[in-house]
């Protein structure tokens, strides 16, 4: 064999072989594109994004199950003070009656008298929401004028997912009305997020709003390891949450951010609304408090305003074995028992 023979490759030595094995490439090929053109006209094609999964060891990641009572699922008996309000002429009684004669129909049937006894209902959902740690860090933030100022930037990471089994009331026809007993499940292909996160300072009483800063979410998305696409608290707002029944399922993670914290913050707690539509009111009208449910997250922050980013902020409540100290803490909190986290109603203001 000569040295040009060998180095000849296996397909320039046998030229059939060569043809057979591009021959099957061919089939092959042709087997794939066929395969996604049918998934195609099959619909089941799936955004990519939507495969895309960030997965951390247990413990990394704390997951709080959505939240949905029966008790939410209407209110009243309410009088609608405004709506009588507005029409006094609902009110007939002698010697305004029609043509001056008298209903017979007894008074609760009015409609007067029906409007002082309205039950509002109405259909409630509630996402299930996981994050990791809440965490500091430096981060290059553009002022004005073209310049860059290093700010030290609070952030969260975190997962929203969709899980279904939203409550409806369910009505059943008695008498030829319609009376309603019953909770009925119902789930959607998806729901929508409208996130309003505050951080507490629950010494000083100072809240800080979630901020958008577009620099820092690529390196916190770096850091954090989030291979999914991470959405900021608009962002997120025009993504849709899929229903999802799987354990494993990915989910829609966002990140909240917030700057010029109090340096020397001990006990904090983040409020998240958005969650659910769930909501209370005393009464009707414009002058009836108006309160949305919010997921309370506590945390507490063993550190001083040096080496901030060196500071380990930690999920839960400080336990001590004084009384007096813990009945300090619970005060701060306003929890009569140490929770990690609950469900709270806070005011609209």
């Amino acid at each position: 064999m000569t040295l040009a023979q060998n180095h000849m490759t296996p397909a320039q030595k046998n030229p059939r072989s060569a043809a057979v094995l591009l021959g099957l490439m061919l089939v092959c090929l042709a087997s794939v594109r066929c395969h996604q053109a049918a998934a195609q006209d099959a619909g089941e094609v799936k955004d990519p994004s939507t495969e895309q999964q960030t997965q951390f060891a247990p413990g990394v990641v704390t997951v709080i199950p959505g939240d949905a009572s029966p008790e939410e699922t209407f209110d009243g008996p309410l009088t609608l003070k405004t709506f009588l309000s507005a029409h006094p002429e609902l009110e007939w009684k002698a010697p305004t009656f029609e043509d001056g004669a008298p209903h017979f129909d007894p008074r609760s049937r009015t409609l007067v008298e029906m409007a002082k006894q309205v039950v509002m209902r109405r259909e409630i959902y509630s996402l299930e929401f996981s994050f990791k740690p809440l965490r500091q860090m430096y981060v290059d933030v553009p002022v004005g004028g073209g310049k860059l100022q290093r700010k030290l930037v609070w952030y969260m990471v975190y997962r929203v997912r969709y899980r279904g089994s939203d409550l409806r009331p369910a009505a059943d026809e008695v008498g030829g009305s319609k009376l309603y007993q019953r909770l009925e499940e119902i789930s959607y292909e998806s729901r929508r997020f409208f996130p309003l996160v505050t951080l507490r300072d629950h010494v000083s009483g100072q809240e800080y709003l979630d901020r958008i800063i577009p620099s820092a979410k690529r390196v916190i998305a770096a850091r954090e390891q989030i291979t999914a696409p991470l959405y900021n608290s608009v962002e997120i707002t025009r993504q849709r949450i899929p229903l999802s029944t799987d354990e494993s399922a990915p989910g829609v993670w966002g990140v909240l951010t917030w700057m010029d914290v109090n340096p020397s913050v001990d006990y904090l707690s983040l409020y998240v609304s958005g969650l659910t539509n769930a909501f209370q009111q005393d009464g009707e009208g414009e002058e009836a408090p108006y309160r949305r449910k919010a997921l309370q997250l506590n945390f507490f922050r063993p550190g001083d305003a040096m080496n901030q980013t060196e500071d380990l902020i930690r999920f839960g409540m400080p336990s001590f074995d004084d009384p007096e100290e813990q009945a300090y803490v619970l005060d701060k909190y306003g929890m009569a028992d140490p929770l990690n986290y609950r469900w709270v109603f806070r005011s609209v203001k």
